[in-house]
């Protein structure tokens, strides 16, 4: 048994007997590594809230028999400040981890450049400058090229044909030309495919200027692309917001949607409504008797 000392992102935790917690976390060194964080869910923990979803520590552990010891934990980025306020951000990050915690399926093994990935989509997400959903897109795509999963955007993912071409199968793995095309290919726009394009390209400029409907046409063939090669569906990806209130009309100088004054949407997501609709009423809210009882 030795110890050893890593910088990783905590993708997700749970709960092990009365007061620990197992922690997933996405290391720069040693790839995907599960710890037991021993007392973290009492009040006086020394670091049990640096241990949470979002967290960009610097860790030392305890090399265990099945599974390590987290020891010593010290914040690098806080990045859950700049999301969890906002349910957009929020959401998009919740499927950054898991789409990073699927594909990364073997622990302890080098994972650069998904490292790298997901420490650079937190960052943007709590800086809050691009739109969640063109990153969320980006991120998805270049994961999926690491995992050897990219769509073929410029050539038939049949034959090999050099495009473009009007069709796309998600089984196939991208675009198809006219001979190859399968029953129930999808025909995207040309400009839903530039989009794609232009995210695993890393050419914001171009998808900064999208429209609304290339957007979530692009969102819809990016996940279920990513869902296919999974051959599961991912929890969070639901519950993703993908207005783009804040993507094309906010670049022309346009205020969001729900800072556009009286008229505006509500912006609490339909889920939350209608959950705190079912709950029963605080005790401050019941009503009282003639009596003035409670």
């Amino acid at each position: 048994m030795s110890l050893y000392r890593d910088v990783g992102v905590v993708l997700r935790v749970g709960k092990l007997g009365e007061a620990d917690r197992i922690i997933t976390l996405l290391t720069r060194r040693y790839g995907k590594v599960r710890a037991v964080a021993k007392g973290v869910r009492r009040t006086g923990s020394r670091f049990g809230a640096r241990l949470e979803p979002f967290a960009h520590v610097d860790t030392q552990l305890h090399t265990g028999r099945t599974l390590d010891v987290v020891t010593q934990v010290q914040t690098l980025d806080a990045f859950g400040v700049g999301i969890v306020a906002d349910y957009r951000r929020y959401t998009t990050a919740c499927a950054v981890l898991e789409t990073a915690d699927r594909i990364v399926a073997e622990e302890r093994e080098p994972v650069l450049r998904m490292y790298l990935l997901v420490v650079g989509v937190l960052r943007a997400l709590a800086d809050g400058r691009r739109d969640a959903s063109l990153l969320l897109d980006a991120f998805v795509l270049r994961a999926m090229a690491f995992a050897g999963w990219s769509p073929a955007l410029g050539e038939c993912a049949r034959c090999g044909l050099s495009g473009p071409h009007a069709a796309f199968s998600v089984p196939l793995g991208g675009t198809v030309c006219g001979q190859c095309r399968p029953a129930g290919a999808s025909r995207p726009s040309s400009a839903t495919i530039s989009l794609m394009r232009a995210l695993l390209d890393g050419d914001w400029n171009e998808a900064e200027i999208s429209e609304d409907t290339v957007r979530r046409e692009g969102s819809g063939l990016v996940a279920a692309h990513l869902q296919w090669h999974l051959e599961r569906q991912l929890r969070s990806l639901p519950l993703v917001e993908r207005s783009t209130a804040h993507g094309a009309g906010a670049a022309a100088g346009n205020p969001p949607e729900s800072e556009a004054g009286e008229g505006a949407p509500d912006p609490v997501p339909e889920l939350i409504r209608e959950r705190a609709g079912t709950l029963e009423p605080s005790l401050g809210e019941r009503p009282t008797d003639p009596s003035g009882r409670r």
